[in-house]
């Protein structure tokens, strides 16, 4: 499901995509929830670790660990089964908004690129 929402994207959104690594996992790691300060681990439905598009130099540092989006599969269930959404509408929504941390984009730039794949969806549901 998350390849399939990635694929949905524009094509130069994935492209500057090409050397993160995405994740899927039960739950984030209790490191994470401490750091993030979250009461749950279900109040985490995604993350991007790693040094974003605007704060990279021209070489990776020696060392650096890749930037990864993880997407935490039990936290994105229990949000779909209290919400009125589709499953892909969410597992989309999340991996935008993580891969837009990656970019460096602004909460207006993610919400655009979410509108152009809900109106790709609504065309491809109308054929």
């Amino acid at each position: 499901m998350a390849q399939a929402a990635f694929d949905r994207l524009p094509d130069a959104f994935r492209a500057l995509c090409a050397d993160v690594i995405f994740n899927v996992s039960e739950f984030p790691e209790d490191d994470v929830c401490k750091e993030l300060e979250a009461e749950s681990p279900f109040d985490i439905l995604g993350l991007f670790t790693g040094i974003g598009l605007p704060q990279q130099g021209y070489a990776p540092q020696t060392g650096q660990m890749p930037n990864m989006i993880h997407l935490y599969r039990r936290p994105i269930l229990d949000y779909w089964a209290e919400h009125d959404e589709t499953l892909g509408h969410i597992v989309t929504h999340v991996l935008i908004h993580e891969i837009g941390h990656h970019f460096g984009f602004s909460d207006e730039d993610m919400e655009a690129i979410e509108a152009q794949v809900d109106a790709q969806l609504e065309a491809e549901a109308e054929r």
